[in-house]
């Protein structure tokens, strides 16, 4: 059985969300390429494995049925009369050749991540190019067409499975969050940027869930320039504790790495040394773990950081140099990058930083500590 399994397909990077779209696909292809120049894939322990689309049933468990007819239908080439009732067309969301297909496709892998996990194939399945979290049930949102971490964790929950979700991206995790607001069969943890300042505008300590949700939601907004320090501190007061508390089976991970300080779209600024800290510390865990990708606008950042992170999933420690191919691949992207950590972490002088994750931090142990119950 292999340690872990890294999914991917070339087809990722053959979509195109547009010239001046910041989501580009082949940054999955650099994650790749890094990950090839290092030799990973050549460890006997470590298996690579190439995804197959969602089905539309797949898709139904959270979407709703017009809008996967709109996205059939874009796919045949029909376009619908009102395409931003839908959160379709020029910005965000554009509409382009394959949309569907790729949103499948991305589903699909993180689905074979839960049904790799779930099988006990493997211990750890990264679906790179997964974690599209915003999408909502009847409407696309924040680049994303279908919400691939709440079908493979609805997939985990109708094979009995109690699932805790850490979304570690800059953006609040809305619809996951929204999916589960209403059970205690998931614990949705969400680390991001207040919502007062960054799309989508949620994610406030206040949001506990409810009904038997209650408790069960759980968001850490931090101030804009929280440093790689405060945001590690944040995560241990609150992410292992819960986690002790709700005894899960099964881990999800979000793990977009648009919460670096060279980020164009965000405003925290962590580096590779806070990152790989928190992913550390999510395998520690020792939990049966479906790690998905997410967010990332700065092409070297992601390659990097997945790069690493991966390798900690594989218990692989890399060198910092990157290997002759792995700096081709990246100068192909214009990126003169010779190393593969930060030259050393953030450190922060606002006290505004370390005031606001501290209020966080408070509010969370006060009202969420005392409420949370494990299974009988």
């Amino acid at each position: 059985m292999p340690k872990a399994v890294f999914l991917y397909s070339e087809e990722f990077a053959r979509y195109d969300y547009g010239l001046t779209h910041p989501l580009k696909m082949r940054r999955l292809r650099l994650v790749y390429e890094l990950l090839t120049a290092y030799g990973v894939f050549e460890d006997p322990d470590v298996a690579l494995i190439e995804p197959k689309p969602a089905t539309e049933e797949d898709a139904r468990s959270f979407h709703t049925e017009d809008y996967l007819a709109v996205l059939r239908a874009l796919e045949e080439g029909i376009y619908p009369s009102n395409p931003y009732a839908y959160g379709l067309g020029p910005g965000d969301n554009p509409i382009f050749p394959g949309l569907y297909r790729l949103a499948l496709l991305i589903t699909g892998s993180s689905l074979e991540a839960a049904r790799l996990v779930d099988a006990r194939e493997t211990p750890i399945a990264f679906s790179v190019a997964g974690g599209l979290h915003h999408a909502l049930p009847n409407r696309a949102s924040g680049f994303c067409y279908l919400d691939d971490p709440v079908i493979a964790i609805k997939w985990l929950l109708e094979r009995g499975h109690r699932v805790v979700y850490v979304d570690i991206d800059a953006h609040h995790g809305d619809g996951v969050q929204l999916a589960f607001y209403d059970t205690d069969r998931v614990l949705t943890i969400s680390l991001h940027e207040d919502g007062r300042f960054l799309f989508p505008g949620t994610g406030f300590v206040e949001e506990l869930g409810t009904g038997a949700g209650y408790g069960y939601s759980v968001n850490i907004p931090l101030f804009p320039g929280t440093d790689d320090e405060t945001y590690v501190w944040a995560f241990e007061e609150i992410v292992p504790p819960l986690i002790a508390l709700y005894r899960p089976d099964v881990l999800v991970t979000q793990l977009g790495v648009d919460s670096f300080a060279t980020d164009p779209l965000t405003d925290l600024r962590l580096t590779t040394h806070g990152y790989t800290r928190v992913v550390q510390r999510l395998k520690s865990f020792g939990l049966p773990w479906v790690a998905l990708g997410g967010g990332g606008y700065n092409l070297s950042n992601v390659a990097r950081a997945w790069t690493l992170a991966f390798a900690i999933m594989c218990g692989i420690e890399l060198p910092d140099e990157i290997p002759p191919a792995g700096r081709e691949a990246l100068r192909r992207e214009g990126l003169d990058v010779d190393r593969l950590r930060d030259p050393k972490p953030t450190t922060c002088t606002d006290p505004r930083v370390h005031e606001h994750a501290e209020k966080s931090v408070r509010y969370i142990q006060e009202h969420v500590f005392t409420r949370l119950t494990a299974p009988p």
